[in-house]
């Protein structure tokens, strides 16, 4: 299974008043691991966006196990862990310096076109796209 593994440095703006990360930041994290993961891929959301097409979250799951600090490092490992040709599941773990587990979670994405937000098929809009992740997928057997 292709995972890539994103190293975050944690900025003081990103904590809050316990002296932790803020909540929200993870689901912030989890989009740098996602966009290395697909660039990782040879693919680039930017590819998508010059025909006015975007990729929304429909669907966010976070798990908080250990909380993270101003001045520690953590990197968000990401993989692909759905995708039926409509919908992509990515999968995250954020892992502290020490390799204790901090946060889990995954968003799940559609495409949908710019101005109308109606949904498209990945397998009929980018087939590229589509190729790439069903290998990624089948790999994993």
């Amino acid at each position: 299974m292709h995972k890539t593994y994103t190293p975050i440095e944690v900025r003081y703006q990103e904590t809050d008043q316990m002296g932790v990360v803020y909540h929200a930041n993870y689901l912030i994290w989890f989009e740098i691991g996602r966009t290395k993961y697909i660039e990782s891929l040879g693919l680039m959301y930017t590819d998508m966006e010059k025909n006015n097409i975007v990729s929304p979250v429909i669907d966010a799951q976070i798990t908080f196990k250990n909380p993270v600090r101003y001045g520690e490092k953590a990197t968000v490992e990401t993989w692909l862990d759905q995708y039926d040709g409509l919908r992509t599941v990515y999968a995250y773990q954020i892992l502290k310096e020490n390799g204790t587990l901090a946060v889990s979670g995954t968003t799940e994405h559609v495409i949908v076109h710019k101005e109308s937000f109606r949904p498209l098929s990945l397998r009929k809009t980018f087939p590229e796209w589509h190729q790439t992740y069903m290998e990624q997928v089948d790999g994993e057997s």
